[in-house]
């Protein structure tokens, strides 16, 4: 099969051409036609194989070939995702693709001045990709319309309600034309996104190209027991002893973010960050530099555990636990990409051990876990299995300690120094009277 087999114009096959694409993807193969054709779509695919092109290629094409001209102020195709890292990357696949047609894109997300986004909208967009909360205040301020809205994209939208742009989302939703095409791609879909989807999309074609919430094969998975105290002591440990090149780290905070790139800047590791407090420009500069090589070791909170796409990124490391186990797919996705192969490491501490459960039991299989000999823990994490449980060894019964009279201290039974349990006095019971106890009156 080719992209040409799928029925798309020489401008796009052009475009993959020259990007190397030669086969298309299982997603890719299923969904490129269904959307040619206007059929609604729900698509779950892993992260990494190429989801994007399956609907920018045909919708790019259905632009071009139908519809007036684009208004001011108006836009033909809206791709909602959760995050600005996202919405930049789908945003230059767009670009990308549809260089050689004549038709605009852009990405709109909040932590930048939003007046340079107005200003580019007033000549009307073509393709327009955006984060809810940005988006819905640029509707507010009459900036954006919906009224030649042809598609709607929602890609990773389990990842925009756990973010909180459920409200957000309701409210745009009411604000787009009926008539339109709508297509749902994720690499996982929740129930939640599942009964969104009932209520969005017409009669759909579902496609699911791997298990649902499946890690990619590509990835070797395996976790190292640690306390949590040492954990960056032996993350520097293993990056010494490993000879690990280029690291994409997940730490659980931002806070935590911040203090792990301090604590390797003082080690002389050349290091950056990414996480939520960080204004947009500082994120893409740090992105561009660990890209460029500039930088060893990028950290990074779940902001970036969907839209970093990387090429040939060996390693990640989990350096804390997600706290949604869907995010662990998605963190370990920025590896193994586009046919390659990857590694992802996790430093589990016993206070994750429900984290790890919940990990094995989406993933459908039970992490391998390596003991690194000078970090063994001395708070066990008890070992776990795909069906949720958390096996716990049995406690061994506690010896009975041998009452003792220590010289002038009473041990324990002991009375009053001299007598031990086995020469304690028999005291006759007092039976209680009603009244016993109680303050007499007067």
């Amino acid at each position: 099969m080719t992209f040409a087999s799928l029925g798309l114009i020489e401008p796009l096959l052009r475009a993959t051409e020259a990007l190397g694409y030669q086969t298309p993807s299982p997603v890719q193969a299923e969904a490129i036609p269904a959307v040619l054709k206007g059929r609604d779509l729900m698509a779950a695919a892993q992260t990494g194989t190429g989801k994007t092109a399956g609907f920018a290629l045909p919708l790019l094409q259905k632009l071009t070939q139908e519809g007036p001209q684009v208004a001011s102020n108006s836009v033909r195709a809206l791709v909602l995702v959760p995050t600005r890292e996202l919405a930049e990357q789908v945003n230059e696949s767009f670009r990308v693709y549809g260089q050689h047609l004549p038709l605009r894109n852009y990405a709109v997300y909040g932590g930048v001045s939003i007046n340079p986004q107005m200003m580019k909208l007033r000549k009307g967009i073509d393709v327009l990709v955006a984060t809810p909360g940005r988006l819905l205040d640029l509707y507010r301020q009459n900036a954006v319309k919906f009224n030649q809205l042809q598609a709607l994209v929602l890609d990773e939208a389990d990842r925009m309600l756990d973010l909180g742009f459920a409200r957000e989302l309701d409210e745009l939703f009411s604000a787009l034309p009926k008539r339109r095409q709508t297509l749902l791609f994720s690499a996982t879909f929740s129930d939640a996104i599942r009964q969104m989807a009932g209520e969005l999309l017409r009669d759909p074609l579902s496609i699911e190209v791997s298990p649902r919430n499946a890690a990619a094969k590509s990835v070797r998975q395996w976790l190292i027991p640690v306390d949590k105290k040492r954990k960056s002591e032996l993350f520097l440990h293993l990056l010494e002893d490993r000879g690990w090149g280029q690291v994409l780290v997940f730490v659980k905070t931002r806070k935590g973010v911040d203090q792990l790139v301090d604590e390797l800047q003082a080690q002389g590791v050349s290091a950056d960050s990414i996480h939520g407090d960080k204004p947009q420009p500082s994120r893409l500069r740090a992105l561009q530099r660990f890209k460029a090589g500039e930088v060893q070791i990028l950290v990074a909170t779940d902001v970036a555990a969907r839209g970093l796409d990387i090429d040939d990124l060996p390693l990640v490391v989990n350096f804390d636990l997600p706290i949604v186990a869907e995010d662990y797919v998605h963190r370990i996705g920025r590896t193994g990409r586009a046919g390659a192969t990857g590694e992802a490491v996790s430093l589990v501490c016993a206070d994750e051990v429900q984290l790890l459960a919940a990990i094995e039991v989406l993933i459908r299989q039970t992490l391998q876990r390596r003991d690194e000999p000078d970090f063994i823990p001395d708070h066990r994490v008890p070992m776990t299995d795909a069906t949720g449980q958390v096996i716990k060894k049995p406690k061994k019964p506690k010896k009975p300690k041998e009452p003792q009279a220590v010289a002038g201290k009473p041990g324990k039974g002991a009375a009053l120094g001299r007598w031990i349990d086995s020469e304690k006095p028999k005291v006759k019971s007092v039976r209680k009277s009603p009244g016993f106890g109680k303050a007499k009156k007067g």
